[in-house]
């Protein structure tokens, strides 16, 4: 009984640390620094250290040569995930899980990309062998546990220390507006449902539908239907209401403090936290400045 009990604990922290939102880096500016970052470290570890067995006599090319095309080769496998995340939207709800997945993915293909191109650059008659391609797969799999070992806790510490130093002087600014009186008396209708804008404080998007939290009643959500962008389309003359998530639209005059973690900020709101997440970072910063 205390086995079963145990391991069932274990299990559902695993699932829940699995299902935590994680960072999507495979779009724009960031896929740009890891590609940078993949060029740069496999190139130097290949050519500098030689990791692995290298037998010059079968180089068809220069081991300069060599190891810049083995640098190449995950980078344009990667250049292909993030396109296909592209296709797909996957940068949406994306968690832990998703990540590990595409990880332990993307160490397997640039394995096979590296046992396609042996042909390439080796002679060797067992170019096409199963030990050969058992082999690309394996040092892949080291030398990228190598890097994720590096560059993950590397990164994550460095979102981290950002987004709470942003975070502490955000909550300057809350503190310098906190005596500030709402003076905006817009009524706000979306379909059969009006508020006033100063007692709104948050809405959550639910698919087709909108959790409304207003402060006169703020233990109660009101659930209308509709959607997040019709609700922002109302409320975009109004520089205190700030989205902070694809399915979070906030009052900033109701936000009480803000903390920093890896993934972004929370909000803290009345009783409740409301996400910012890591792709609205700047338009959340910039807006809170205006508000």
């Amino acid at each position: 009984m205390q086995i079963n009990f145990y391991y069932s604990n274990v299990k559902n922290f695993i699932t829940t640390l699995l299902l935590q939102p994680y960072p999507f880096y495979y779009e724009g500016k960031s896929l740009r620094i890891i590609i940078i970052l993949f060029l740069f470290m496999t190139f130097s570890f290949n050519y500098a250290f030689e990791p692995f067995n290298v037998e010059f006599s079968e180089h068809k090319m220069n081991y300069f040569w060599i190891s810049i095309i083995h640098s190449i080769t995950p980078v344009i496998i990667l250049i292909i995930l993030s396109i296909i995340g592209k296709l797909f939207r996957l940068e949406h709800k994306w968690n832990i899980a998703k990540e590990v997945i595409l990880i332990l993915l993307f160490f397997t293909l640039v394995g096979l990309g590296q046992y396609l191109i042996r042909d390439l650059i080796y002679n060797n008659e067992n170019n096409w062998s199963l030990h050969y391609l058992q082999e690309e797969i394996r040092n892949t799999f080291l030398v990228g546990s190598l890097f994720v070992t590096i560059l993950i806790p590397y990164n994550f510490n460095r979102l981290n220390n950002k987004h709470r130093s942003n975070a502490n002087s955000l909550n300057n600014t809350i503190n310098d507006n906190s005596n500030l009186a709402f003076h905006s008396k817009d009524r706000i209708k979306i379909n059969n449902f009006e508020f006033n804008i100063d007692d709104f404080m948050f809405a959550k998007s639910e698919g087709n539908y909108l959790e409304i939290y207003l402060q006169k009643n703020p233990q109660d959500k009101e659930l209308i239907r509709g959607t997040m962008k019709n609700l922002e389309a109302n409320l975009k003359t109004h520089p205190s209401i700030i989205k902070t998530h694809r399915s979070y639209l906030v009052n900033s005059k109701y936000i009480e403090n803000i903390k920093g973690n890896a993934q972004g900020y929370q909000l803290q709101i009345d009783q409740y936290i409301v996400p910012v997440s890591r792709n609205m970072i700047e338009h959340f910063n910039l807006n809170m400045k205006r508000a």
